[in-house]
């Protein structure tokens, strides 16, 4: 007996329940295929911030993003009767005196100026080296995304809508305007596995290149923190003392596994911004979806109409999820045209 839905969706990290989110609103039925297991979502700090700090900047639609995401989720928030976003500041750390001066330009740049508090923030504190003290970004918060794909994932359970499965490549059949994969059948199959995709015999080409972070957790009574501080690193409060610290970039090493390298880098930079001691009480590692151009991957198959893909997203999920979910469905179902920075076929080589 074949089921008949519009969509498959393979990942359940914020790509996917972006897009299963655009399903819902708009009356599609859909069924989701996720392994439960690896995937960057699972193991990010969880930040929303809308500057990058290291250039003081704004990421690309920044505000547009951020308008679109943090009503989202305080939409799912109700819609699953569960809390799983929190306002926290941001704070960075300022190196220098020129540190300081960069900062004040980008408070007068338009845009910037609504996340950039002017005033630079000076808490003497021991327990962190900040001689030239900090900026603030305003409008920041943490979503405990893991919470989120939990809560999310006995939602769909509860529809009938969610498979915790290795997805099968081989088991997919095209059809001419359709996909059926283990007794589904739907118009088309929407790929939002994160690195999983270089394993996609149909997208596997793109340039996702990935780059694996490490995080440590530590315990740190003494440390008593009620901001995010970002210095080379972040380091985030969790709650009950506990802080997340991370994260590394590495480009080569594409496994899920934690390593020693990995803690120590992350240990050499910690001791150089605390004092105070603490105990590391667990490590993940995660491989971040990205690209070279540093731009997600949306579209479809140039030969196989029925094959898309949301993916990309890289250290972004929680701000872009929503805006590229809600481009690619519109593209798909009402043909409206996706912004060429995003749009696979930018590679056309990769996916003929």
């Amino acid at each position: 007996m074949v089921k008949e839905v519009d969509y498959i969706i393979v990942g359940l990290g914020l790509a996917g329940i972006a897009f299963c989110e655009e399903c819902e609103r708009n009356g599609k039925t859909f069924i989701v295929i996720d392994k439960g297991t690896e995937g960057a979502s699972r193991v990010a700090a969880g930040l929303y911030n809308p500057v990058i700090l290291k250039r003081y900047s704004l990421p690309w639609k920044a505000i547009e993003q951020f308008d679109l995401a943090i009503p989202y989720f305080r939409t799912l928030e109700k819609k699953l009767g569960e809390s799983f976003m929190y306002e926290l500041p941001v704070r960075k750390v300022f190196h220098s005196i020129e540190d300081q001066n960069n900062w004040f330009t980008a408070s007068d740049k338009p845009g910037l100026d609504r996340f950039v508090k002017t005033a630079i923030v000076k808490e003497e504190r021991e327990e962190i080296s900040a001689p030239f003290h900090y900026g603030e970004v305003l409008e920041t918060g943490r979503v405990a995304i893991t919470k989120l794909q939990s809560c999310y994932e006995q939602y769909l359970v509860g529809k009938s809508a969610f498979a915790k499965a290795v997805f099968d490549y081989d088991l997919l059949q095209l059809q001419e305007s359709s996909v059926t994969y283990d007794g589904y059948k739907a118009s088309r199959i929407v790929f939002a596995e994160g690195y999983g995709v270089k394993q996609n015999p149909y997208f596997g080409k793109l340039p996702l290149v990935g780059n694996k972070g490490e995080y440590i957790i530590i315990s740190a009574p003494q440390l008593q923190l009620n901001a995010a501080i970002k210095s080379s690193f972040f380091i985030v409060p969790l709650g009950n003392d506990l802080y997340k610290v991370g994260a590394t970039y590495n480009w080569t090493d594409k496994d899920w596994e934690t390593t020693t390298e990995g803690r120590e880098e992350l240990l050499e930079k910690l001791d150089a911004l605390i004092n105070v001691t603490y105990e590391v009480v667990d490590q993940e590692a995660g491989v971040r979806p990205t690209t070279g151009d540093r731009r997600p991957l949306l579209g479809v198959h140039p030969i196989y109409n029925q094959l898309a893909i949301l993916n990309g997203l890289g250290t972004r999920g929680i701000m872009a999820g929503p805006l590229l979910a809600k481009y690619l469905y519109n593209f798909l179902e009402y043909q409206e045209a996706l912004p060429a920075e995003v749009d696979v076929m930018r590679f056309p080589k990769k996916i003929r």
